[in-house]
């Protein structure tokens, strides 16, 4: 599913089905997963292990948190549903609002896109402007406490470990406190012990999928001239291991970033990245960094090993009380950006599951339809990633030929916007990959590049 065919979320769909929930961890998963809950307990209490300021600054609990981020079409639009007045707040904050048709000059397949025809708004700011946000949001709901600073060290189970009943907590210097819950919901991240419980706990643990990788980030803030809102957009992609990205964000900066698969790394200090970003396809990204100075020396690093998926939906037997959610199911290699869209699209999902269901078998409905999601940027994230011989792990099926379409489909799209409107709408999570097989884009694809013009039909959507 895609924001296409995901429901919206209507709070008014959820009667109350619970007194308290808790959500553990308050990154954008669990800010999302707590606002749908509001709606049908009583009181919601996130908990939170980092200290959690009121302004938006980087945490230890999100060490992606200094490098770009993009909030996709499918999380802009499910952003708005769930906190109404969004955007509003996160432009009068320094946010941007660009057109992700014309301002985001995307390199692939030896050239950038032509410009998109139709406008597609897309917000851009820093991980911690996007968080601070919707954690504000959050925090004026009056059924919603958050408890910052506090450890989860166990879940609570009845006398036969078949039903969470809360959760074990402690604050640093602090006696353990025992919260009480009708649901619990995990969205802790690629660190979640949920898994090891389970197998402590007499359960089978979920089967686990790693593609390894080996992407390395590096990533140095750059002064912007504040009229200057482009962003560039050349990734590591088959058969090249190097990329690059530049987005602009709050207080007329970019982020850019280097990164390297399967060894091929940035080196760690200012000269090594300028080098680095010389060696990519596209000149725009060293000229940034040679013709605007740096907000300071630090460079930031972000190790990333594997995609990986935890396939909760496998399970015969789950604790009942207990819900799954986020990273800690499935995280995807962060140059495609689909982290925060896929959390807000499961949100949706599991407010769905509450609205048709209550609590009653939730965690096998809620997992059964998030697989959904999962599968379309599980899909897109590996199938690309599995071009390189040295990634290793399962190949979705049918992932070599689809991946040869669409390369010719990127070729195409360097003179063809329309192509590009449909490309570009389905990596932010609009519409579904089958879109690109649909006959209004499968013709100009296939047709010879000397016919293919910018002005011929509009592409189905």
């Amino acid at each position: 599913m895609t924001l296409r065919s995901v429901p919206r979320y209507d709070s008014g769909q959820v009667t109350t089905i619970g007194t308290h929930a808790v959500v553990v961890g308050a990154g954008m998963a669990g800010l999302f997963g707590a606002r749908v809950l509001a709606d049908g307990f009583e009181r919601v209490t996130l908990v939170e292990c980092d200290p959690l300021p009121d302004e938006p600054t980087s945490r230890k609990g999100v060490p992606q948190a200094h490098h770009a981020h993009a909030l996709l079409e499918a999380g802009r639009a499910t952003v708005e549903d769930l906190f109404p007045g969004y955007g509003e707040d996160l432009l009068s904050a320094g946010g941007l609002l660009i057109d992700g048709a014309t301002d985001v000059k995307f390199y692939d397949e030896g050239d950038f896109l032509a410009e998109g025809p139709r406008r597609i708004p897309q917000y851009l700011a820093t991980r911690p402007l996007f968080e601070y946000i919707a954690r504000r949001h959050l925090t004026d709901i009056d059924a919603v406490t958050l408890r910052s600073g506090c450890r989860v060290l166990d879940y609570l189970t009845d006398d036969a470990a078949e039903t969470i009943e809360g959760v074990v907590i402690r604050k640093k210097d602090s006696e353990a406190e025992r919260l009480s819950a009708d649901l619990v919901v995990d969205a802790t991240g690629r660190t979640s012990r949920t898994a090891n419980w389970l197998t402590d706990n007499g359960y089978a643990a979920p089967p686990v999928n790693d593609v390894q990788i080996d992407v390395l980030y590096r990533t140095v803030v750059v002064r912007r001239p504040p009229d200057d809102r482009r962003g560039i957009f050349a990734p590591a992609s088959y058969p090249r291991t190097r990329g690059g990205v530049a987005l602009p964000v709050e207080g007329d900066r970019w982020l850019v970033n280097v990164h390297g698969m399967h060894g091929d790394h940035p080196p760690a200090d200012v000269e090594g990245i300028l080098e680095f970003a010389t060696t990519l396809p596209v000149s725009e990204l060293e000229q940034i960094l040679e013709t605007h100075p740096l907000v300071s020396e630090t460079i930031e690093s972000y190790p990333f090993p594997s995609n990986r998926r935890r396939y909760y939906e496998d399970l015969d037997q789950f604790p009942a009380g207990l819900v799954v959610m986020g990273d800690a199911i499935a995280s995807f290699n962060p140059i495609y950006g689909q982290g925060m869209s896929v959390a807000a699209l499961e949100a949706v999902l599991l407010h769905h599951a509450l609205a048709s269901g209550g609590r009653d078998a939730l965690a096998s409905r809620f997992f059964e339809s998030a697989t959904s999601v999962i599968d379309i940027a599980w899909r897109m994230a590996v199938g690309a990633d599995l071009q390189y011989s040295a990634t290793t792990g399962p190949k979705p099926l049918g992932a070599g030929l689809f991946a040869r379409y669409l390369s010719r489909l990127t070729r195409k799209a360097h003179t063809d916007g329309r192509l590009r409107d449909a490309l570009y709408r389905v990596l932010m999570m609009e519409i579904p990959p089958t879109a690109l097989l649909r006959p209004g884009v499968m013709v100009r694809v296939l047709r010879p590049t000397r016919q293919a013009s910018a002005s011929d039909s509009t592409v189905e959507g």
